[in-house]
């Protein structure tokens, strides 16, 4: 009978997890992973949590206990980093992160004593680096992607400089920062674990999370470590050196995370391998040319691309070798221009340029309609309760295309929405008269 309760506890679990516009495909091997991460207890509690940010008072009434008594699980939810914490208007809110970049990052984002973090390294490895539907869902399931590729920004002339956008920067997004956290990188500390050391040898030390999913994750399980602004920027400059991707939250204004990657362990960097060209993650607005009369067909640049992009082909004609860039599969990071010992690199901007989601919010509605599941956003309990949830969600669907309201408007199938749609046009109607 208790194999059965526990059982159920994960099952719920994971189906709440699935509510999610970004889930985790069920299997043995993540039924597993979530008993390292949960125990039965948390995972019946868990699974009884709103999606969307909630108080203690309403954690409270969900489980049916007092507010201190509720207080006291939250604040062990978030020392696992099973939750993660913020304050507005002086009133504590909390919220299930994902699976990714979310829980199951952080729990290997620092060395733990309370898991078996080999068991669990392995674990992530047959989960995401064998079975291919995780991995599958979480890059290509909508075309509204999770992360974007930063283009590096030593390698840029004084001219591009001057054009580049300011949420196209990483040395922007710290700046801009009230808080940075400083982790383990999640994907080498796994392949470690795993038996797949990275092939580079690359520093571990890299992770950066900022605002208060930093602040949560420093303050209270210590999965992060808060940092300064010139610290970040030396992270930054580490990452470079060990020629890293920068690969952060596909938002313009306040993303929570910036990964620095290494082709070898990364997810996102060996699916843009293994399901090339179709790309996992959205790409800097640049593209690197080979300059033909300098390049020397070396091919450091190939040595050192993180999706193996470029090849190094020789001309039938004059038996010159030449690097040749597969503009498909290219991420414009920038890494093989930094390694070019004769300049023979240089970036340009794309003729056609990348739209990025304005917040977190802008975002998750994209991927909702994209994958039809925006009636999980707006009928979870708390955002339905929330005139501020629901404003923010209808006002993400006011700024979209007309193509992408009406697949809102026919998931949502509200007479509410197609009322604001429709006032919507209208307006635009008459000001374009």
């Amino acid at each position: 009978m208790g194999h059965i309760t526990s059982k159920n506890a994960y099952k719920s679990l994971e189906e709440r997890i699935n509510w999610f516009t970004q889930g985790a495909p069920a299997s043995e091997t993540f039924y597993k992973i979530l008993q390292v991460l949960y125990t039965e207890k948390e995972a019946r509690v868990v699974s009884m949590l709103p999606v969307r940010p909630f108080t203690i008072k309403r954690a409270a009434r969900i489980w049916n206990t007092s507010e201190a008594k509720a207080e006291k699980v939250l604040d062990h939810l978030c020392e696992k980093a099973l939750l993660v914490d913020s304050e507005h208007n002086g009133v504590r809110k909390f919220v299930m992160p994902p699976p990714m970049a979310g829980f199951i990052e952080f729990a290997l984002m620092r060395t733990r004593g309370d898991i078996d973090q080999k068991y669990l390294g392995e674990l992530y490895y047959q989960y995401m680096n064998v079975e291919e539907d995780f991995v599958k869902d979480l890059f290509y399931a909508t075309e509204t992607k999770l992360g974007r590729v930063y283009v590096q920004e030593p390698v840029l002339t004084n001219a591009q400089m001057n054009h580049i956008l300011d949420y196209e920067r990483a040395s922007h997004i710290v700046d801009e920062s009230e808080y940075i956290g400083l982790g383990l990188c999640y994907c080498r500390h796994k392949a470690y674990h795993a038996g797949h050391p990275c092939e580079i040898d690359a520093p571990w030390d890299v992770c950066l999370t900022f605002g208060n999913v930093a602040r949560s994750l420093a303050q209270h399980g210590q999965h992060a470590r808060l940092i300064s602004k010139e610290e970040a920027m030396d992270v930054l400059q580490r990452s470079y050196d060990a020629n890293l991707v920068q690969i952060g939250e596909n938002v313009r204004e306040n993303p929570a995370f910036i990964c620095n990657c290494c082709g070898c362990c990364c997810e996102a960097l060996q699916a843009a391998r293994r399901f090339a060209p179709v790309q996992p993650v959205e790409t800097t607005n640049y593209i690197p040319e080979v300059k033909s009369h300098t390049c020397v067909g070396c091919g450091k640049c190939a040595k050192v691309c993180p999706v193996h992009a470029i090849t190094i082909m020789e001309d039938p004609a004059t038996h010159k070798k030449q690097a040749v860039v597969n503009k498909d599969l290219c991420l414009g990071c920038g890494v093989c221009a930094r390694n070019c010992p004769t300049k023979a690199i240089h970036l340009e901007k794309r003729p056609v340029q990348i739209i990025t989601p304005v917040n977190s919010t802008h975002r998750f509605v994209l991927q909702a309609i994209e994958k039809g599941t925006l009636q999980n956003l707006l009928f979870d309990n708390q955002a339905f309760a929330s005139h501020r949830a629901m404003a923010q969600i209808f006002g993400s669907i006011l700024k979209l295309p007309p193509v992408k309201q009406a697949l809102a408007s026919k998931q949502f199938k509200s007479i509410y929405l197609d009322k604001l749609l429709s006032s919507q046009v209208n307006k635009q109607r008459k000001q374009n008269n």
